[in-house]
């Protein structure tokens, strides 16, 4: 038996596996276990029964720890007078013209909040020294308060981490539980960034330690790495250091692998789209993915380098409701797992986007998970009457009213990602994965234009397949203030040399050798005065660059204004090994009969349209055939809705063109 590498996501509703053997790749999924994710994960692998030496893991413990504010009990030792920085926070408002608006509070509470009588300057000059008695004052005070995580956050640290090492060390004779200093997780100006960021690393620190421990016992033989929001991968070890790093790992891979797909297909500028259980997750991608260093979760900052994902409250498992007006409402509520949608059988009561999608012939009642488990429709045709009848609509405007509204919400992501950023979404084609993007993406695709959707072999469980083709990647930066026409090339390379030096001392904790590590060097550049900074790559003529993105992203720019630098970032990569997605040569051009297995009745527009039942695994590159069709496959379904043109290509990508 071949040792496998195993890259695994885990979802709402199911957890995915892809396993790599070889040349073979195979898939499964796994009802997710939301109580505990890890038993899902090791009922996976024993029933995929492989040698396992590598396994790749995308978790959402840390991203639900923050969500559902389930993380550990956490103090906060900052510069005294500095306690409410987390209350106060900055003056944007996300609703603006919301005069009911409420804030997130802060995961720290007021009399968890500690202050630490020291002062830098903001070039990291001492202004009020910081005495040991102090700290150790401070340390005492935390240590007698029965918590699990501490989070050291002092003034102005990035530019001199001297006093936070000092509360380290006092907290280190007399607290056992988790600690991070900001100057470990985000050495860069900005209080509230760095606070909020820095904080939410110690609420969901002990967590994250608790349940990848768990799986490292559980699993002591195979090699574990842990993918991280920004598109590469890091050791188990280095995860439970740095939990904040892995909040939205499961997307993240899914964009990694959209973008491979997009590339080998040959459409580099792609749009991903990955319609999962509970949410959909949405990326605009040219070329490569796209990465901000500006994001949040459950309305907290977390200044992070993450793949740039717009995420909505849309899914397979939205639940639909009339809403106290009487409207139609979908999301972003879902069934999950536990009960699921109702026609899984396993106590749902509501009705979801799923059933909805069964209700219309847009799911095959005995060819989910290909075949190997029945949809039940009768509860779900009485579910769908009774909400029918409380709305004074039919069963069949009911249901599609329930995919019409799911759509609009995920148009409007794809619209905030493309349109609103100046991109229009006609240029791009997009990229449909997850359990159950491939029914949805067609309708998506020709209400804004796209010209066509792509739709990659094992499309339920992409996310999983991105993971094993994530490199092993770590972010860094610094934060150093200086304009740009006095900033000398030895200024950036020292700057650039520190971090780099960090960089191979973290890989050579994994193993790595300096010669297997890379670094990509960038600066955070704005105009002087300006609030906001646009990453721009190390080059020759920076100012030029920085007009050149300015006027991308704004439609303006200034090249007499005074421009400075801001942040120092590389990024260290360690390549590793990854499956190659192998071509097949397109034979002549067939309407895939061969793969038919049955005639099909689809719901569009309100009318029983006669289908075709496709065994996607039975096409053949170089088929084409034109809509109505329902393709079925283990990990997803795909519908191919009238005017549609179907083609697969040499990667066994599915690709629908749109009509005009």
């Amino acid at each position: 038996m071949k040792t496998a590498i195993v890259g695994i996501d885990t979802g709402g509703t199911f957890t995915d596996f892809v396993v790599l053997a070889g040349d073979e790749i195979r898939v499964h999924k796994e009802p997710s276990t939301p109580t505990n994710p890890a038993e899902a994960i090791l009922a996976g692998l024993e029933h995929l029964g492989s040698e396992i030496g590598e396994v790749v893991h995308g978790s959402t413990v840390a991203t639900n720890a923050l969500l559902e504010r389930r993380g550990a009990r956490t103090a906060l030792a900052t510069t005294a007078g500095f306690e409410d920085v987390l209350e106060i926070g900055r003056q944007t408002r996300p609703a603006i013209y919301d005069l009911s608006v409420t804030r997130p509070a802060p995961l720290v509470e007021r009399q968890a909040r500690f202050g630490v009588r020291e002062r830098l300057g903001t070039k990291g000059e001492v202004v009020v020294p910081l005495e040991a008695g102090d700290a150790a004052e401070v340390a005492s005070a935390i240590a007698a308060g029965g918590f699990e995580s501490v989070a050291i956050c002092l003034l102005h640290s990035y530019a001199n981490p001297e006093h936070e090492r000092l509360v380290v060390a006092a907290l280190e004779e007399v607290f056992d539980g988790f600690l991070t200093a900001s100057h470990q997780v985000l050495p860069e100006f900005r209080e509230y960034e760095r606070t909020s960021t820095t904080v939410a690393n110690a609420y969901v620190g002990p967590i994250m330690q608790r349940y990848l421990g768990e799986l490292a016992d559980r699993l002591p033989g195979p090699r574990i790495r842990i993918m991280q929001s920004n598109g590469g991968s890091i050791s188990l070890q280095a995860a439970r250091r740095s939990a904040v790093q892995t909040i939205l790992s499961g997307p993240a891979g899914g964009v990694v692998g959209g973008v491979e797909v997009g590339r080998l297909a040959g459409y580099p500028d792609v749009i991903t789209f990955d319609m999962g259980g509970t949410s959909t997750d949405v990326s605009l991608c040219q070329g490569e993915p796209a990465r901000t260093s500006e994001s949040s979760v459950g309305g907290l900052p977390i200044r992070l380098p993450v793949i740039d994902i717009h995420t909505v409250g849309a899914g397979g498992g939205s639940i639909a409701y009339r809403d106290p007006g009487g409207a139609l409402r979908v999301g972003p509520r879902s069934a999950g797992a536990v009960p699921g949608p109702i026609c899984y059988g396993r106590g749902g009561t509501d009705v979801t986007v799923t059933d909805a999608n069964l209700f219309l012939g847009r799911l095959s009642p005995t060819h989910f998970l290909g075949g190997g488990s029945m949809l039940d429709m009768a509860p779900v045709e009485g579910a769908i009457l009774g909400l029918a009848t409380a709305m004074g609509m039919s069963s069949v405007e009911l249901a599609e009213g329930i995919v019409s509204v799911a759509n609009t919400t995920m148009a409007g992501a794809i619209r905030v990602i493309s349109m609103e950023r100046g991109f229009d979404p006609r240029d791009f084609s997009l990229v449909s994965f997850g359990g159950a993007g491939s029914m949805h993406a067609a309708a998506l695709a020709r209400d804004l234009g796209i010209p066509r959707v792509i739709i990659p072999a094992a499309a339920g469980i992409l996310s999983a397949l991105g993971m094993l083709l994530a490199d092993i990647v770590r972010d860094y930066s610094q934060t150093l203030m200086v304009a740009t026409d006095v900033a000398d090339g030895g200024t950036l390379d020292a700057a650039f040399a520190s971090l780099e030096a960090r960089a191979l001392e973290q890989f050579a904790l994994d193993g790595f050798e300096p010669s297997q590590v890379g670094f990509r060097r960038s600066l955070d550049m704005r105009y002087l005065g300006q609030g906001y900074e646009l990453e721009i790559p190390v080059q020759a003529q920076l100012d030029a660059a920085f007009h050149r993105l300015h006027d991308k992203r704004y439609g303006y720019s200034d090249s007499r204004r005074v421009t400075e630098i801001v942040n120092v970032r590389i990024r260290a990569i360690a390549v590793t090994e990854k499956p190659t997605l192998a071509s097949r040569p397109i034979g002549s051009e067939s309407g895939g009969a061969a793969a038919v297995i049955g005639d099909h009745e689809m719901i569009f527009d309100g009318e029983r349209v006669a289908a075709r039942l496709v065994d996607r695994e039975r096409l053949e590159p170089g088929s084409t055939f034109a809509g109505p069709a329902l393709l079925v496959e283990y990990s997803t379904t795909t519908v191919v809705p009238p005017g549609c043109r179907c083609r697969v290509d040499g990667y066994g990508n599915v690709v629908l063109e749109m009509s005009s």
